[in-house]
Order: C-alpha cells, then structure tokens, then sequence
C-alpha cells in the first residue's frame, strides 16, 4: 500500500471540504466508513473519495 493511499487527518479534512453533500449525510458517511474499517480492519473502508475513507 501506497503511503498517500494510507488514512491521514489532512487526507480528511480535504475529502470533508470537497463534499458538497449536507452536514449530517457526510457525518453518517464518516460513522459508515469507519465502522467498515473496523469491521474489516484495514486502513480503508473501499469508498474512496467519500468522507471517512
């Protein structure tokens, strides 16, 4: 894996901003994709581009 490819708060907060989808739809994205990570435990949930991945 490709250390760009690996989470990182910057990484976050860029995807966070380029959402142009409500407030509380990018929150449950978050809460969707990092209990995906979890679940699965890798670095990334798949959902790239969405926020939380």
């Amino acid at each position: 894996m490709a250390k760009e490819d690996r989470a990182s708060a910057g990484n976050f907060f860029k995807i966070w901003r380029a959402s142009d989808k409500p407030f509380l739809e990018k929150a449950g994205l978050v809460v969707k994709n990092q209990f995906i990570k979890v679940r699965t435990l890798k670095d990334c949930c798949g959902n790239y581009g969405e926020p939380g991945c």
